[in-house]
């Protein structure tokens, strides 16, 4: 049985929704400066269409990307660096965690609407199926990720201190700068 293209009914080449959404992904670029740019190139559509295309092409992207960086991934278990930033999803706070390695490669994000031991031992459940066991652990001072630890009975490789997680603090700037980009 032959599966069928996600690009079927679409007018567009799927080389171009490509380029759009993995533009507005990788880069911390709204989705006028994505629009912006892809009329410079010849090709003329809405800040809407490329907001379309990320909702419905976006999660079969990162699937993608997901899938092959995992596989070249496996060996990141020197360290890892945990933090997370508030984020406003329509109009609530939440918090998104994430997970980079030594390199400053985002291993794992994640939303949660709390931020206590339950909501991190889910993160990092998740976080160490996918990426293995990693040697130190950076965090911030929040105890939720020393209680996790200790429940997954890896506490003694959690390491704290007053700039170690400067690493995954960076890592949240282009999130923020997407927040304040808006269209004209």
């Amino acid at each position: 049985m032959t599966q069928r293209s996600p690009f079927q009914y679409f007018k567009t080449s799927p080389a171009i929704i490509r380029l759009a959404v993995m533009m507005y992904i990788r880069f911390p670029l709204s989705l006028c400066n994505v629009e912006d740019l892809l009329h410079e190139r010849g090709i003329d559509i809405c800040h809407e269409t490329v907001r379309f295309w990320w909702h419905r092409f976006g999660p079969l992207f990162a699937a993608e990307i997901r899938k092959r960086r995992v596989e070249g991934m496996r060996s990141s278990h020197w360290g890892w660096h945990l933090d997370e930033a508030f984020v406003k999803i329509n109009g609530e706070r939440h918090y998104l965690r994430q997970a980079i390695d030594h390199e400053g490669e985002v291993l794992e994000s994640f939303v949660t609407k709390t931020r206590d031991k339950n909501a991190a031992l889910k993160f990092l459940r998740k976080s160490l199926k996918r990426h293995g066991p990693a040697q130190a652990i950076v965090t911030d001072r929040l105890r939720s990720y020393g209680a996790a630890l200790r429940v997954l009975g890896i506490g003694d490789r959690q390491e704290t201190g007053r700039w170690a997680n400067n690493r995954v603090e960076n890592s949240h700037q282009p999130f923020r700068r997407r927040e304040r980009g808006s269209c004209p």
